[in-house]
């Protein structure tokens, strides 16, 4: 794991976020020194789905009135398949996705999170992998899509499923070290 001390990361979600996929992150990248906020819909805490029923609840740190992209060096998106399907029907969600992406910081999205991804219009021409059930979504969206454990296309990272948030981690933690991806087009 790479040293990040002083970086500070987003993760956002709300209920039905795939608890591994949320709490995996949160504690990987402030074990490697982020600060790490829980960013969401509404204030209080917002509950996770664990394998096949609904999981432990996670405490918000900021809403998304509240946050502001510009105070972050990266964005984490959790999948399940509940979380990203309320997060993409929320423009402010949507908005606050595209900023980190138009400011060229790093984002990772993993299993069903890159539906946000397509829904910001991200995806489109970008390698990445998903939840293999949501690949046709991908690749409609102009993504080129791969099955594989971690993709990282400048700065965008993703992976198919909870199996792979050690790929996942380790990748974001090593993009987040090395800061803006210039060269990344809008």
């Amino acid at each position: 794991m790479h040293d990040i001390s002083g970086k500070r990361v987003a993760i956002l979600a709300t209920h039905g976020f795939e608890q591994s996929e949320l709490e995996v992150p949160l504690n990987k990248l402030r074990e490697a020194g982020a600060m790490v906020d829980v960013v969401s819909i509404e204030p209080g805490e917002i509950t996770g789905w664990d394998k096949k029923d609904w999981g432990r609840a996670v405490k918000v740190d900021r809403t998304l009135d509240e946050a502001d992209p510009a105070d972050y060096d990266a964005l984490v998106l959790p999948g399940g398949q509940i979380n990203p399907d309320l997060l993409r029907v929320e423009q402010k969600a949507l908005e606050f996705i595209k900023a980190f992406w138009n400011d060229r910081k790093v984002i990772g999205a993993i299993c069903h999170a890159p539906w946000l991804l397509v829904e910001t219009g991200i995806a489109n021409g970008r390698r990445m992998t998903s939840y293999h059930s949501i690949k046709t979504d991908v690749i409609n969206a102009g993504g080129h899509w791969e099955d594989s454990a971690v993709v990282n296309d400048q700065g965008l990272i993703t992976s198919r499923n909870p199996g792979d948030l050690d790929a996942f981690c380790d990748k974001l933690t090593e993009e987040i070290r090395e800061g803006r991806h210039e060269r990344r087009a809008a």
